[in-house]
Protein backbone atom coordinates (compact mmCIF):
# COMPACT_ATOMS: atom_id res chain seq x y z
CA UNK A 1 0.00 0.00 0.00
CA UNK A 2 2.94 2.44 0.76
CA UNK A 3 4.08 2.00 -2.94
CA UNK A 4 1.22 2.65 -3.99
CA UNK A 5 1.38 5.84 -2.57
CA UNK A 6 4.69 6.91 -3.19
CA UNK A 7 4.16 5.28 -6.94
CA UNK A 8 0.90 8.05 -7.28
CA UNK A 9 -1.09 4.88 -7.46
CA UNK A 10 -4.62 3.63 -7.06
CA UNK A 11 -6.36 1.19 -4.61
CA UNK A 12 -7.91 -1.53 -6.15
CA UNK A 13 -11.07 -0.01 -4.54
CA UNK A 14 -10.74 3.64 -6.04
CA UNK A 15 -14.16 4.77 -6.86
CA UNK A 16 -14.60 7.36 -9.94
CA UNK A 17 -17.50 9.52 -9.39
CA UNK A 18 -18.81 12.96 -10.69
CA UNK A 19 -20.04 15.95 -8.26
CA UNK A 20 -24.01 15.49 -8.30
CA UNK A 21 -26.24 18.50 -9.51
CA UNK A 22 -28.31 17.78 -6.43
CA UNK A 23 -28.64 15.43 -3.30
CA UNK A 24 -31.58 13.63 -1.47
CA UNK A 25 -32.54 12.73 2.37
CA UNK A 26 -35.04 11.28 3.58
CA UNK A 27 -35.99 11.19 7.07
CA UNK A 28 -38.14 8.15 8.19
CA UNK A 29 -39.84 7.74 11.74
CA UNK A 30 -39.72 3.92 12.28
CA UNK A 31 -38.08 1.27 13.97
CA UNK A 32 -34.54 0.34 12.65
CA UNK A 33 -35.17 -3.01 12.29
CA UNK A 34 -38.70 -2.46 10.54
CA UNK A 35 -36.71 -0.31 8.27
CA UNK A 36 -33.84 -2.88 7.93
CA UNK A 37 -36.12 -5.29 5.92
CA UNK A 38 -36.84 -2.88 3.07
CA UNK A 39 -33.67 -2.38 2.33
CA UNK A 40 -32.04 -4.17 -0.98
CA UNK A 41 -29.44 -6.32 -0.95
CA UNK A 42 -25.67 -4.35 -1.26
CA UNK A 43 -27.27 -0.96 -1.90
CA UNK A 44 -25.96 1.26 1.14
CA UNK A 45 -22.10 2.55 1.25
CA UNK A 46 -22.05 3.84 4.51
CA UNK A 47 -23.52 3.06 7.95
CA UNK A 48 -23.54 5.71 10.55
CA UNK A 49 -24.61 4.04 13.33
CA UNK A 50 -24.70 5.67 17.13
CA UNK A 51 -27.19 2.98 19.18
CA UNK A 52 -28.29 3.26 22.06
CA UNK A 53 -26.26 2.49 24.96
CA UNK A 54 -28.52 1.01 27.20
CA UNK A 55 -28.08 3.39 30.06
CA UNK A 56 -31.43 3.85 31.15
CA UNK A 57 -31.51 7.75 30.64
CA UNK A 58 -34.46 7.54 28.46
CA UNK A 59 -37.58 5.27 27.22
CA UNK A 60 -35.55 4.17 24.18
CA UNK A 61 -32.52 3.80 25.91
CA UNK A 62 -33.66 0.54 28.14
CA UNK A 63 -33.68 -2.86 26.97
CA UNK A 64 -34.22 -6.40 28.76
CA UNK A 65 -31.39 -7.88 26.82
CA UNK A 66 -28.96 -5.47 25.07
CA UNK A 67 -27.13 -8.09 22.53
CA UNK A 68 -30.52 -10.13 21.94
CA UNK A 69 -32.04 -6.46 20.67
CA UNK A 70 -28.85 -5.43 19.04
CA UNK A 71 -27.98 -8.69 17.14
CA UNK A 72 -31.64 -8.12 15.00
CA UNK A 73 -29.78 -5.03 12.92
CA UNK A 74 -26.26 -6.05 13.34
CA UNK A 75 -27.21 -9.34 11.42
CA UNK A 76 -28.14 -6.54 8.57
CA UNK A 77 -25.63 -5.04 7.68
CA UNK A 78 -23.40 -7.42 5.48
CA UNK A 79 -26.73 -7.85 3.71
CA UNK A 80 -27.57 -4.10 3.04
CA UNK A 81 -23.75 -2.75 2.71
CA UNK A 82 -21.99 -2.67 -0.87
CA UNK A 83 -19.19 -4.54 -1.43
CA UNK A 84 -17.37 -1.54 -0.94
CA UNK A 85 -19.09 -0.22 2.11
CA UNK A 86 -18.48 0.66 5.51
CA UNK A 87 -20.26 0.61 8.75
CA UNK A 88 -19.46 2.63 12.12
CA UNK A 89 -20.57 1.93 15.02
CA UNK A 90 -20.17 4.36 18.09
CA UNK A 91 -20.12 2.70 21.88
CA UNK A 92 -18.33 2.26 24.94
CA UNK A 93 -16.49 -0.30 27.05
CA UNK A 94 -19.13 0.49 30.04
CA UNK A 95 -20.24 -3.57 30.76
CA UNK A 96 -21.67 -4.28 33.86
CA UNK A 97 -23.79 -7.50 32.59
CA UNK A 98 -25.59 -9.28 30.25
CA UNK A 99 -29.11 -6.99 30.22
CA UNK A 100 -26.33 -3.71 30.25
CA UNK A 101 -24.44 -4.43 27.26
CA UNK A 102 -21.90 -2.46 25.49
CA UNK A 103 -19.79 -1.93 22.28
CA UNK A 104 -17.40 -4.95 23.10
CA UNK A 105 -20.14 -7.58 23.22
CA UNK A 106 -21.30 -6.06 19.45
CA UNK A 107 -18.03 -6.12 18.24
CA UNK A 108 -17.59 -9.96 19.97
CA UNK A 109 -20.96 -11.11 18.20
CA UNK A 110 -19.88 -9.56 14.77
CA UNK A 111 -16.59 -11.03 14.99
CA UNK A 112 -17.86 -14.64 15.64
CA UNK A 113 -21.35 -14.19 13.80
CA UNK A 114 -21.16 -12.14 10.97
CA UNK A 115 -18.44 -12.13 8.15
CA UNK A 116 -17.80 -8.23 8.53
CA UNK A 117 -14.13 -7.22 8.99
CA UNK A 118 -12.73 -4.65 11.70
CA UNK A 119 -10.59 -2.59 10.01
CA UNK A 120 -10.09 0.24 13.12
CA UNK A 121 -10.86 0.82 16.48
CA UNK A 122 -11.34 4.82 16.78
CA UNK A 123 -10.47 6.58 19.90
CA UNK A 124 -12.88 9.92 20.08
CA UNK A 125 -11.10 11.84 23.07
CA UNK A 126 -12.41 14.29 24.63
CA UNK A 127 -11.44 17.04 27.31
CA UNK A 128 -14.49 17.58 28.74
CA UNK A 129 -16.84 14.93 30.56
CA UNK A 130 -18.65 14.24 33.78
CA UNK A 131 -15.94 13.99 36.77
CA UNK A 132 -16.08 10.64 38.80
CA UNK A 133 -14.23 9.57 42.30
CA UNK A 134 -14.55 6.04 42.71
CA UNK A 135 -12.59 5.24 38.69
CA UNK A 136 -10.34 7.55 36.38
CA UNK A 137 -13.19 10.26 34.74
CA UNK A 138 -14.42 8.54 31.35
CA UNK A 139 -12.56 11.08 28.55
CA UNK A 140 -13.04 9.22 25.64
CA UNK A 141 -15.08 6.95 23.27
CA UNK A 142 -14.87 3.90 20.99
CA UNK A 143 -15.60 4.40 16.97
CA UNK A 144 -15.79 0.49 15.60
CA UNK A 145 -15.44 0.88 11.82
CA UNK A 146 -16.33 -2.58 9.88
CA UNK A 147 -16.38 -3.45 6.14
CA UNK A 148 -17.93 -5.98 3.81
CA UNK A 149 -14.55 -6.72 2.25
CA UNK A 150 -11.35 -5.66 1.99
CA UNK A 151 -12.31 -3.95 -1.38
CA UNK A 152 -13.86 -1.01 0.85
CA UNK A 153 -13.51 2.74 0.20
CA UNK A 154 -11.18 5.01 1.83
CA UNK A 155 -10.13 8.02 0.73
CA UNK A 156 -7.03 9.44 2.78
CA UNK A 157 -7.08 12.73 1.24
CA UNK A 158 -9.85 13.70 2.05
CA UNK A 159 -9.17 14.11 5.73
CA UNK A 160 -5.49 14.64 5.75
CA UNK A 161 -4.18 16.93 8.64
CA UNK A 162 -1.74 19.64 7.28
CA UNK A 163 1.97 19.83 8.35
CA UNK A 164 3.01 23.45 9.83
CA UNK A 165 5.37 24.77 7.24
CA UNK A 166 8.77 24.14 9.76
CA UNK A 167 7.58 20.02 9.70
CA UNK A 168 6.69 20.41 5.72
CA UNK A 169 9.87 21.42 4.97
CA UNK A 170 11.82 19.43 6.43
CA UNK A 171 9.75 15.94 5.23
CA UNK A 172 9.90 17.42 1.33
CA UNK A 173 14.08 17.12 2.06
CA UNK A 174 13.18 13.47 2.51
CA UNK A 175 13.67 11.82 -0.79
CA UNK A 176 12.04 8.46 0.32
CA UNK A 177 9.14 10.39 0.26
CA UNK A 178 6.56 11.68 -2.29
CA UNK A 179 6.38 15.55 -2.52
CA UNK A 180 3.13 15.36 -3.47
CA UNK A 181 1.66 13.17 -0.44
CA UNK A 182 3.67 15.11 1.70
CA UNK A 183 1.63 18.49 0.60
CA UNK A 184 -1.65 16.63 1.30
CA UNK A 185 -0.87 16.31 5.05
CA UNK A 186 -0.35 13.10 7.43
CA UNK A 187 -2.81 10.44 8.28
CA UNK A 188 -4.86 11.48 11.70
CA UNK A 189 -4.61 7.86 12.83
CA UNK A 190 -7.10 6.43 14.92
CA UNK A 191 -6.96 8.68 18.21
CA UNK A 192 -9.41 11.41 17.29
CA UNK A 193 -8.86 14.65 19.36
CA UNK A 194 -12.38 16.44 19.13
CA UNK A 195 -14.58 18.26 21.70
CA UNK A 196 -17.88 17.08 22.93
CA UNK A 197 -20.75 19.47 22.62
CA UNK A 198 -20.96 21.57 25.36
CA UNK A 199 -24.27 22.70 26.76
CA UNK A 200 -24.04 26.01 25.09
CA UNK A 201 -22.80 25.02 22.19
CA UNK A 202 -24.17 26.35 18.83
CA UNK A 203 -25.02 22.81 17.11
CA UNK A 204 -27.22 21.49 20.24
CA UNK A 205 -30.63 20.91 19.87
CA UNK A 206 -31.86 18.78 22.62
CA UNK A 207 -30.66 15.39 22.00
CA UNK A 208 -28.79 14.00 24.80
CA UNK A 209 -26.38 11.77 22.86
CA UNK A 210 -26.05 14.41 19.87
CA UNK A 211 -22.70 14.14 18.20
CA UNK A 212 -20.32 17.20 16.53
CA UNK A 213 -20.54 17.84 13.25
CA UNK A 214 -17.05 17.47 13.23
CA UNK A 215 -16.36 13.98 13.95
CA UNK A 216 -19.22 12.97 11.24
CA UNK A 217 -17.63 15.05 8.79
CA UNK A 218 -14.35 12.86 8.91
CA UNK A 219 -16.36 9.92 8.72
CA UNK A 220 -18.56 10.85 5.61
CA UNK A 221 -15.72 12.47 3.77
CA UNK A 222 -13.19 9.50 4.24
CA UNK A 223 -15.68 5.92 3.91
CA UNK A 224 -18.38 7.78 1.26
CA UNK A 225 -17.83 9.42 -1.89
CA UNK A 226 -20.22 12.50 -3.86
CA UNK A 227 -23.17 11.20 -4.45
CA UNK A 228 -23.42 7.69 -2.59
CA UNK A 229 -25.86 7.17 -0.27
CA UNK A 230 -25.11 7.16 3.62
CA UNK A 231 -27.81 5.55 6.26
CA UNK A 232 -28.17 6.06 10.06
CA UNK A 233 -31.25 4.55 11.06
CA UNK A 234 -30.50 5.77 14.96
CA UNK A 235 -30.43 8.85 13.54
CA UNK A 236 -31.03 10.97 16.87
CA UNK A 237 -30.69 14.63 16.17
CA UNK A 238 -29.98 14.63 12.41
CA UNK A 239 -26.61 15.43 12.65
CA UNK A 240 -25.78 12.52 10.12
CA UNK A 241 -28.31 14.10 7.47
CA UNK A 242 -26.70 17.69 7.49
CA UNK A 243 -23.16 16.82 7.18
CA UNK A 244 -24.54 14.27 4.19
CA UNK A 245 -25.93 17.17 2.57
CA UNK A 246 -22.98 19.13 3.14
CA UNK A 247 -20.32 16.80 1.64
CA UNK A 248 -22.92 15.90 -1.44
CA UNK A 249 -24.08 12.70 -0.20
CA UNK A 250 -27.53 11.06 -0.75
CA UNK A 251 -28.89 10.47 2.87
CA UNK A 252 -31.62 8.25 4.84
CA UNK A 253 -32.17 9.27 8.61
CA UNK A 254 -34.16 6.61 10.42
CA UNK A 255 -35.65 6.94 14.19
CA UNK A 256 -38.48 5.90 16.08
CA UNK A 257 -38.77 8.61 17.89
CA UNK A 258 -40.98 11.56 16.02
CA UNK A 259 -39.01 14.46 17.54
CA UNK A 260 -36.14 13.48 14.92
CA UNK A 261 -38.23 15.56 12.67
CA UNK A 262 -38.05 18.58 14.49
CA UNK A 263 -34.50 18.46 15.40
CA UNK A 264 -33.06 17.85 12.08
CA UNK A 265 -35.33 20.80 11.11
CA UNK A 266 -33.44 23.17 14.16
CA UNK A 267 -30.22 21.96 12.64
CA UNK A 268 -30.69 22.99 9.16
CA UNK A 269 -31.77 26.24 10.23
CA UNK A 270 -28.44 26.55 11.88
CA UNK A 271 -26.23 25.18 9.42
CA UNK A 272 -24.86 26.51 5.98
CA UNK A 273 -26.21 23.99 3.13
CA UNK A 274 -24.92 25.38 -0.24
CA UNK A 275 -25.58 22.80 -2.86
CA UNK A 276 -28.97 21.86 -4.43
CA UNK A 277 -30.77 19.27 -2.05
CA UNK A 278 -34.24 17.68 -1.98
CA UNK A 279 -35.61 16.38 1.38
CA UNK A 280 -38.64 13.81 1.72
CA UNK A 281 -40.47 13.57 5.18
CA UNK A 282 -41.89 10.69 5.00
CA UNK A 283 -41.37 9.31 1.46
CA UNK A 284 -43.47 7.07 -0.29
CA UNK A 285 -41.91 3.63 -1.26
CA UNK A 286 -41.42 4.72 -4.91
CA UNK A 287 -39.39 7.66 -3.35
CA UNK A 288 -37.41 5.47 -1.22
CA UNK A 289 -36.75 3.03 -4.16
CA UNK A 290 -34.83 5.44 -6.12
CA UNK A 291 -32.10 5.85 -3.21
CA UNK A 292 -31.14 2.79 -3.52
CA UNK A 293 -30.87 2.79 -7.16
CA UNK A 294 -27.32 1.57 -8.32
Amino acid sequence: MNKIHRDGGRHKSYVEYEIPEQVNLAIITKDAVSFLEQVPDDSIQLLILDPPYNLDIATWDTYDNYIKWAKQWLDEIARVLRPGGNCVIFGGFQFQDVKNGDLLEVMHYLRHESKLRLVNLIIWNYKNGMSAHRFFANRHEEIAWFTKTDKYYFDLDAVREKFDEATLEMYLRDKRLNPENVRKGKNPGNVWQMGRLNGNSLERVGHPTQKPQEIIRRIVKALSYPGSLVVDFFAGSGTTGIVSLQENRNCILVDSDKSLVEMFELQKQKSKLEHKYKISIKPTQKELDKFFMK
